[in-house]
This record gives C-alpha cells, sequence and structure tokens, in this order.
C-alpha cells in the first residue's frame, strides 16, 4: 500500500467524501443508500467525533473514509453508561478488498484507545471485523435494542479498546438517533440525493430493506 496516507477530513472534503460515501454503499444495504447523507448530517450532530474523521489517500485521491459518534447503553438498573460506535466506514470500489479498510479502521481504533474511547458497539459482518478485534457483542452480554435479549446477533459487534472498560456489566444497545435522519426527514435526503450524478437504483439479493 504505497503512497498511502490517514488524515483528518477538511471541509474541502465534504462534498467529495460524501460523493465516495454514496458510491461505496450504493445498492449495498438497500435500493440506492442513504449513508452519504448521514454523514452529511452528522457534521452538526453533539454527537459527531471530529478527531476521528478520518480520510484515506492514495495517490492525493480520497479513496476511504470513516467517522465515530458518541453512544451509550442502557444497564439493567437503568443507568445510562457511554460508549461509542463508527460508520459509515467508505471504501471507493476500485479499493475494496484490498487491505484498505482494515488498515484505514486499525488506524482509527489507535487512535480512539489513545483518545481514551473504552468500547465500540456496532452492526457489521463479522467475517471482515473480526480482523479488528471485534466479536459478538452478546459475549459481552450487551443486548441488541431490536433482537429478543437471549439472541447471539450475528450482526451486531463490540469491542474493548480499553482492557476492563466495560466490566461484567449488563445492558441493551440503541444506535444513536443521528443514523436514522434519512428515515426521519426523507423528503430532505431525497433532496439532497437529488443533488448528486443519477444513479439506478435495484433491488438485489443480501439486501436488509
Amino acid at each position: 500500500m504505497k503512497n498511502v496516507t490517514i488524515r483528518l477530513e477538511q471541509p474541502q472534503d465534504f462534498r467529495e467524501v460524501e460523493n465516495l460515501t454514496r458510491e461505496a454503499f450504493w445498492n449495498v444495504y438497500r435500493p440506492g443508500c442513504t449513508e452519504h447523507y448521514v454523514l452529511n448530517q452528522y457534521r452538526n450532530n453533539p454527537d459527531f467525533i471530529p478527531e476521528l474523521d478520518l480520510v484515506m489517500e492514495k495517490d492525493g485521491k480520497i479513496i476511504g473514509h470513516v467517522m465515530f459518534s458518541k453512544a451509550e447503553i442502557i444497564l439493567d438498573d437503568g443507568r445510562k453508561f457511554p460508549s461509542w460506535t463508527f460508520g459509515p466506514i467508505s471504501i471507493h470500489p476500485d479499493y475494496k478488498r484490498k487491505g484498505y479498510g482494515l488498515r484505514l479502521l486499525t488506524y482509527a481504533l489507535e487512535k480512539a484507545a489513545a483518545m481514551g474511547i473504552g468500547l465500540l458497539c456496532m452492526e457489521g459482518n463479522i467475517d471482515f471485523y473480526k480482523h479488528a478485534g471485534f466479536g459478538l457483542a452478546s459475549k459481552l452480554k450487551i443486548h441488541y435494542h431490536a433482537e429478543p435479549r437471549e439472541s447471539e446477533v450475528p450482526y451486531f459487534l463490540a469491542q474493548e479498546l480499553i482492557p476492563g472498560y466495560w466490566g461484567n456489566r449488563e445492558g441493551t444497545y440503541c444506535p444513536p438517533k443521528g443514523y436514522f435522519v434519512a428515515d426521519e426527514n426523507p423528503d430532505a435526503f431525497e433532496a439532497f440525493d437529488a443533488t448528486f450524478p443519477p444513479k439506478e437504483k435495484l433491488h438485489l439479493p443480501g439486501q436488509l430493506v
């Protein structure tokens, strides 16, 4: 991976990164995608962590991006426990499955741990994220809000970045509200997406929606 650098996103990168995110997620989880709008709106969200808003460049071209957010877990006794999450993490389609995503994520996780971020919860494919240290959140007794408490949810993952941060607690996680912005504001989302080049929305096997 020669000529690759990772740096903070700058305002002049915003549109390029949003388009990158759109290209990376188009028709992956649903016909079209909403991740580029989530990113656009999240930059002004108080849960957004600007120190972990990172782009990856190769030969001066942005090919990857990741953002992080504050989150929380509701403990069984009703208290709120601080945690964090990340995503979207985007790699340009031309560079997928070549190790760039793992390199970007590994760098970001190291930086997050150095900042004192102790626990990450996220939704993703364990076959990829296990290489970055993630495992089933149920193994840590962290439950997913949308599934039965006793379920071992295969797509809900977690990792302690600081050993012992979570301890022997038990609780339930719900993604931060900011991730649902496109569903809550469909007209605003459609208007935003219309400012990008037209792309065909397809119903494909394996999509979640």
